[in-house]
């Protein structure tokens, strides 16, 4: 068992307790909103895992570690913006390519600009955030982060190598 896997039994274990302790139903009622969360989700985290074993198959090392391998360098930090820009769905989708990528070669600092243009600069956000929020500030905000990713792989160049 990871750590991780262990942490979010902890956590689980103490939110039941938590919830018991709460009074009657609580326990109950974070089951079935666990129950219909699952069946809300089950497919897709599925479909992410399918992709992901496809990803690993289809992705020659030498592709990785030439495009955003550990000596690629700027254009490595670049290209990985722009394919963190173009990565579909939710946290459950997205970790598993990128440790796919990760295990084939990529370097860290195109990894951490990956990430950051992910959760920054996701194509697919834009179609949310435009309706609510606008041109001017979609446009502002999206400008703005265009940097966020190049500086954290940049940074991550730096330090950690």
């Amino acid at each position: 068992m990871s750590s991780a896997t262990l942490i979010l039994w902890c956590i689980a274990g103490v939110l039941v307790v938590m919830s018991w302790r709460a009074g009657p139903g609580t326990i109950q009622k974070g089951l079935e909103l666990t129950w219909k969360t699952t069946r809300a989700n089950a497919l897709l985290i599925i479909l992410a895992f399918m992709i992901v074993g496809f990803v690993n198959v289809l992705s020659p090392e030498e592709l990785v570690t030439a495009w955003i391998g550990p000596t690629s360098g700027w254009r490595g930090i670049a290209a990985a913006e722009f394919l963190g820009m173009l990565l579909p769905g939710g946290p459950y989708v997205v970790f598993p390519i990128i440790e796919i990528l990760n295990q084939a070669g990529a370097g860290l600092a195109p990894v951490i600009a990956l990430i950051t243009s992910w959760s920054t600069q996701s194509l697919l956000t834009i179609s949310f955030e435009l309706p609510f929020m606008g041109w001017r500030f979609t446009s502002i905000r999206w400008g703005l982060g265009l940097a966020i990713p190049i500086l954290a792989g940049a940074v991550a160049a730096l330090i950690w190598g």
